[in-house]
This record gives structure tokens, C-alpha cells and sequence, in this order.
């Protein structure tokens, strides 16, 4: 009995690992407001309070994210390594309202996007 709950245990082991090293993310489409991320944790925001102060805040240096109707939190993240902030892809977008589409990754409680495609929506909600 000791020997054959070895073997679930190293299946189960073996599962979970191999699980965990072939995530290669789901691709999605993400609607929602491109903000600071230190407002849309802190403060609780819907939607930025205006484009410029999205603007200052990342170019003071705080990530900017996307917070999807939702209410979830994309944070932009590269599929390089080394990494690159994103900061550059999403500053034109500062404070509006965006589609967003690429691969979605989920790891504990966290959400991060790598960004394929972004456009400023048309007809905000």
C-alpha cells in the first residue's frame, strides 16, 4: 500500500509540474480603461480621473494598467527575457478607454497581459 501511494504521489507531482511548465497563456480580447496602477489599487478607481494625471504618474514611473470592465486588473507585461516595461506601449492611451488583445496569463490572483494588438475604443462606455 506504501509503495502504490508513492507512485500517486509521484504522478500527482509530475502532473502538477509539467502543468505549470507548459502555460502558454490564452489568447483574449480585454476592454477597459488604461490607468495608474497605484490608483486603480489604492484608490479604488472605475476609470482614471483624467488622461494627464495617467500620463504624469507614468512618467513619474508607476506602471500603467488595464482595469477591464470586469473589474480585473491587466497588468502588461513583455514575452522577452530580459523583460521590458510597457509603460511606452500603453502612454498613448493614458486615461481612455481600450480593446486590447493577446495572450493572458493568471498566476496567483494576478492577471497579466502580453499586448498583441491596442486601440483606443471607439464609442466610450
Amino acid at each position: 500500500m506504501l509503495k502504490g501511494t508513492r507512485v500517486v504521489i509521484a504522478i500527482s507531482v509530475f502532473a502538477a509540474l509539467l502543468a505549470a511548465g507548459t502555460d502558454t497563456g490564452k489568447s483574449v480580447s480585454v476592454k477597459g480603461y488604461v490607468l495608474d496602477s497605484a490608483c486603480a489599487f489604492t484608490k479604488g478607481l472605475k476609470k482614471p480621473i483624467s488622461g494627464e494625471c495617467a500620463q504624469a504618474c507614468a512618467k513619474a514611473g508607476s506602471p500603467l494598467v488595464i482595469l477591464a470592465d470586469s473589474g480585473t486588473i491587466y497588468w502588461p507585461i513583455a514575452d522577452t527575457t530580459p523583460s521590458s516595461g510597457q509603460n511606452d506601449k500603453l502612454l498613448p492611451f493614458a486615461g481612455q478607454r481600450v480593446s486590447a488583445s493577446g495572450k493572458v496569463y493568471a498566476r496567483g490572483g494576478s492577471s497579466a497581459i502580453v499586448i498583441e494588438k491596442i486601440a483606443a475604443e471607439t464609442g466610450s462606455k
